[in-house]
């Protein structure tokens, strides 16, 4: 055969359809001296193909191959544009590059469940408006992903990571992929996540599903990579992806987000459309967005709020989102100069782990070094009865003896409801209620784990505990139900993070938290409010990320932007200052399921 070989690049050559500098061109992609054609082709493994086993944690391990003459490797999202539109790259050339990157590191990671095999011709079309003068905004030409349990009506699946769902057809995009779609970002595929967003069990690997496999943490691949969007906190972490969706509905986004070293953008109830999501629960589902930097993930969030008719808890947000969209209130460290912060320290921060708060502390040092006026014991007023002293627990209220009081009451509740309209309008499935996911799960245990381990799979320690006390309501919505609710937002809301904000008189402009404490996202979930978390610090020990976050009142996204955007500014120009780290990849040849809780 190997003459055949040498004949046929003969003839293209005499035919002038190649030649040898451009053959080994094509054949030295990223400084690589070897030919496609020869026997043997790959002479340099390292350090892109394969990762070298003496660069061992550190970020090193794998680095980002260049792109056309240009370092992707934390590029943001404005430098990729600046790039673009001065041709140094197209949405083709970028695309490839993270493909590549996807190809380079997600046989470890595994952030992506599904590639989208329409992104090129998306990013083709793209290429030819931005040719003839047609730019639709910031995100024109950037890759991205969305979670597996938010529909696209493409090729794609939506599965919410389970096998049961394999091959149902969506009525149509998800409210908030058509609008990044209009807003010409390039939907590069589906993230990996926790099935069915952590609602089917409260014993479980974070990050695992059926379908997808174990997502993992860049930073550390032996330990919780944060859940339920796992995929996508660890692809922008790992610069597979320029930003990404993912959904919450309590922790889902600020969670995965801290744990993977990245920005989370979790906005109010209402605020991002629902429709075409996998739900959970009315009250508490909320779409939200992953970027390396703030800029990242609010040029993400900016493009998918809005009113969507298909989801009326949007209706809310009219005469509440400012003109001209949120861009506008990014900002610099200048802005803490008229700062007003509160540190709740009884409510939370006693929780943070020592390392954790020395780091964080420090940060908060140099936000007043730089103006900001920081008031310590600003508490939720009835911390003692809502915030869990044993970490999170969505059920805390009947662990206290009071279902009544339990935000569990009421997502079980809504869960059972709000999946059933979903399942109504797909094709092609027969799943059409929770009593078809519970009887698929055990019908199918050798995969889908219905029942607890040791019958069932290791990542779903307790079966399917999750769907069970769900189906156990039926769904109906009695007076323990509308009890819990009034009591869990009333509780947080007016009662706790409105009141810690008034601050007896002394008004606070954001709550400053360690969202490695999970009570915080908790409580930020039952009040449907918004928070924002931003990398700060890595633990010596383990490698993995933790953040400092900032809550608000409902429809506060603009002031949180405002203050996060200018704590991050002063981040960046202190060398000194905690933040934003690259993965070093601890345990990158460890496959444990599950993975250590730590």
């Amino acid at each position: 055969m190997a003459p055949l070989v040498v004949t046929s690049v003969v003839i293209l050559l005499a035919l002038g359809k190649t030649s040898w500098a451009q053959n080994e061109s094509i054949c030295d992609a990223q400084q690589n001296m070897s030919c496609a054609l020869a026997i043997d082709p790959l002479q340099n493994p390292y350090p892109y193909y394969f990762p070298e086993e003496t660069r061992a944690e550190t970020p090193a391990l794998f680095p980002v191959p260049n792109c056309h003459g240009i370092t992707l490797e934390e590029a943001t999202i404005d430098q990729l544009q600046d790039y673009m539109s001065r041709g140094t790259l197209t949405a083709v050339s970028l695309l490839k590059c993270y493909l590549k990157r996807a190809r380079q590191v997600d046989e470890y990671i595994n952030s992506i469940i599904e590639h989208n095999p329409d992104a090129m011709d998306i990013a083709i079309a793209l290429d030819g408006e931005r040719a003839a003068g047609n730019v639709r905004g910031p995100l024109h030409g950037i890759p991205f992903i969305v979670k597996d349990n938010i529909a696209t009506k493409d090729q794609m699946e939506t599965t919410a990571g389970s096998w049961m769902l394999l091959g149902s057809v969506v009525p149509r995009d998800a409210f908030v992929v058509a609008k990044l779609r209009q807003a010409g970002a390039v939907l590069m595929g589906k993230a990996t996540l926790s099935e069915w967003a952590d609602m089917r069990s409260n014993n479980y690997s974070e990050g695992y599903s059926p379908r997808g496999g174990q997502a993992r943490s860049p930073y550390n691949l032996t330990l919780n990579p944060g859940g339920s969007s796992s995929g996508s906190g660890a692809a922008v972490a790992a610069n597979v992806v320029s930003f990404a969706l993912g959904t919450e509905t309590d922790g889902s986004v600020i969670n995965p987000a801290e744990r993977n070293g990245v920005v989370g953008i979790k906005p109010t109830v209402g605020l991002t459309s629902r429709a075409g999501v996998v739900p959970e629960s009315i009250h508490q589902d909320t779409v939200g967005t992953f970027g390396k930097t703030l800029r990242d993930a609010a040029y993400a969030f900016d493009a998918i709020h809005g009113v969507d008719h298909r989801d009326n808890y949007t209706l809310a947000q009219e005469g509440k989102t400012p003109l001209g969209g949120y861009l506008q209130y990014l900002t610099n460290k200048s802005a803490l100069q008229n700062a007003t912060f509160g540190i709740p320290w009884n409510s939370f921060w006693v929780y943070a782990d020592e390392e954790q708060q020395a780091t964080l502390l420090s940060l908060i040092s140099l936000i007043e070094s730089a103006g900001a006026t920081i008031i310590n014991n600003t508490e939720l007023p009835n911390y003692e009865t809502i915030v869990s002293p044993d970490g999170w627990n969505w059920d805390y209220g009947t662990t206290r003896g009071f279902a009544n009081e339990s935000e569990y009451t009421v997502v079980k509740v809504d869960f059972y409801n709000n999946i059933k309209a979903y399942l109504s309008e797909l094709d092609n499935t027969n799943i059409r209620s929770l009593e078809d996911i519970v009887a698929y799960n055990y019908a199918n245990d050798g995969s889908e784990g219905g029942n607890a381990w040791p019958l069932g799979i290791p990542a779903f320690y307790s079966g399917q505990d999750g769907f069970l006390a769900s189906l156990e309501t039926k769904g109906i919505m009695d007076e323990t139900y509308y009890q819990a609710l009034s009591f869990c937002q009333r509780s947080t809301r007016e009662e706790g993070i409105d009141a810690a904000l008034a601050n007896n008189g002394r008004p606070l402009d954001a709550i400053l938290v360690p969202p490695d404490v999970g009570q915080t996202y908790q409580i930020a979930a039952q009040a449907g409010y918004p928070m924002i978390t931003l990398p700060a610090g890595v633990h010596s020990d383990t490698g993995m990320p933790f953040g400092l976050a900032l809550m608000g009142t409902a429809w506060s996204e603009g002031s949180l932007l405002k203050w996060a955007s200018a704590i991050e500014d002063l981040q960046f120009s202190n060398s000194a200052a905690p933040k934003r780290t690259l993965p070093k990849w601890y345990g990158y040849l460890e496959r444990n399921i599950p993975v250590r809780n730590l």
